[in-house]
């Protein structure tokens, strides 16, 4: 799996990272098929993988366990040659993982302020396990917070851009040489 960078045809593995909330499946979903790839969710990989939701697995297993197996399936799913892959938010910030992404593919940070991330997170409707109880200041608050320690880990990405207003076109134009 060592020569998965790129290949002479394509643009190779590109992995979107980025906060809970800041648009890597729905970009992902969208940039994949402008480029005729295949689009992978690791959370939805990792879901199926154990037969249950992240936040049942979460609250079943707890965080350190989540986030070892969140990083095996990172490092053991066997991609295709092109592919754009939705990481979970933390992903990138535990282990090796974020080494392990830039020397597989290339990634891209898409980066949103805590405010725009917590109106995005307030309203949906999925239940994030790190978000329950938490509304309104407290929210933004938390992001902040989060965003502080994760910054370090998603600014080692190959491209970092901000995602209000970012396009499937925009990302296609970042990545070309």
């Amino acid at each position: 799996m060592d020569n998965l960078k790129e290949d002479s045809e394509g643009l190779g593995l590109i992995f979107l990272i980025g906060f809970m909330g800041c648009g890597k499946t729905t970009l992902g979903r969208k940039l994949a098929s402008r480029l005729g790839y295949m689009f992978i969710d690791l959370d939805h990989v990792l879901e199926a993988h154990v037969g249950m939701t992240i936040a049942e697995y979460f609250s079943a297993h707890g965080e350190a366990a989540f986030r070892k197996l969140e990083s095996e399936i990172l490092q053991t799913t066997p991609y295709p040659d092109n592919a754009v892959i939705s990481t979970g938010g933390g992903l990138p910030c535990f282990f090796d993982n974020m080494e392990w992404i830039n020397r597989h593919g290339r990634s891209i940070y898409i980066q949103l302020a805590p405010k725009i991330l917590a109106d995005r997170l307030e309203h949906e409707k999925v239940t994030r396990p790190v978000l329950q109880g938490r509304h309104g200041d407290g929210l933004i608050a938390f992001i902040a917070d989060k965003l502080v320690e994760r910054e370090v880990f998603y600014k080692q990405a190959t491209i970092v851009t901000n995602g209000l207003g970012l396009t499937a076109e925009k990302v296609e134009k970042l990545l070309q040489p």
